[in-house]
């Protein structure tokens, strides 16, 4: 298994990222993160940390082009002259002149704002250069297909809540086939699945631990993912999941898991707005 994914903007993400979000020392666990090998890191706008991630990248002393910076549009400017302003603003905040992959954090349905014209600003972005990807999380296939049928521009990402209890896999199978590289976000399903028995069994055959059990079941269903940790050994273990491999047995053990909607943690897209 290769380290990377190729988008299909033709950009190579890395397979494991860093995840961003309510870390308790930002600029210091991306430092850390970045020292330990990662060479993806995830923010947004909602998080309000892109200051502390910009700061923690330069503090890393790793150079820029080998770090890929995924940033996020917060919900609130979706308005097509607040995506393009707001941006910008993310760039100052994260210290840089371009970001790898910029992300609409939600569809956000209810809005008056419709998410195609919001679409079509950051396909302008992407156009100038400032965002050599552009993509969306949390959208489901009805929004896919209306965002593609208006601009025939298909995400190169679509960032979703996915884990054991949650395969998700309906979003993911429909992603996959318009070509839409899928990213799975709380994908240790903030950690209340690590104490599943069947998880911690086939952590004990392989000798390694439930979470890197469950990163690797996502890799080997094709996915990318952003672990967080704010524990610089915990870093470690989520980024060596690459030099082991599952059994069918063992993916079919964990895939049996999914509790289907009831394993949803988050608003179901469709229902989450202001």
């Amino acid at each position: 298994m290769t380290s990377t994914l190729e988008l299909n903007s033709g950009h190579q993400i890395p397979r494991v990222g860093f995840g961003t979000s309510a870390l308790k020392a930002p600029a210091e666990s991306v430092s850390a993160a970045l020292q330990a090998g990662y060479r993806a890191v995830d923010t947004a706008q909602m998080y309000r940390n892109e200051e502390a991630v910009g700061r923690g990248l330069r503090d890393s002393a790793v150079p820029r082009d080998e770090v890929f910076i995924t940033t996020k549009l917060n919900n609130e400017f979706h308005a097509p002259p607040d995506v393009h302003r707001t941006f910008k603003e993310s760039l100052d905040r994260l210290g840089l002149e371009t970001v790898d992959l910029f992300l609409i954090h939600w569809p956000m349905p209810f809005l008056d704002i419709d998410y195609v014209d919001t679409w079509k600003a950051m396909v302008e972005l992407r156009d100038a250069g400032r965002a050599s990807a552009i993509g969306v999380s949390n959208f489901q296939p009805e929004h896919l297909e209306r965002i593609i049928d208006a601009t025939d521009v298909v995400p190169a990402v679509n960032q979703i809540e996915a884990h054991p209890h949650f395969a998700n896999n309906e979003l993911r199978e429909f992603s996959k086939a318009h070509g839409i590289a899928v990213e799975a976000w709380s994908p240790l399903g903030k950690g209340t699945e690590l104490s599943e028995p069947v998880i911690r069994g086939i952590a004990e055959r392989h000798g390694r631990t439930p979470a890197q059990v469950v990163l690797r079941w996502h890799l080997q269903r094709g996915d990318i993912v952003i672990p967080k940790t704010d524990t610089p050994a915990r870093m470690t273990e989520n980024l060596n999941v690459l030099n082991f491999e599952l059994s069918a047995e063992d993916m079919a053990d964990v895939e049996a898991l999914d509790r289907g909607e009831s394993g949803r943690r988050s608003p179901h897209p469709n229902e989450f707005g202001p």
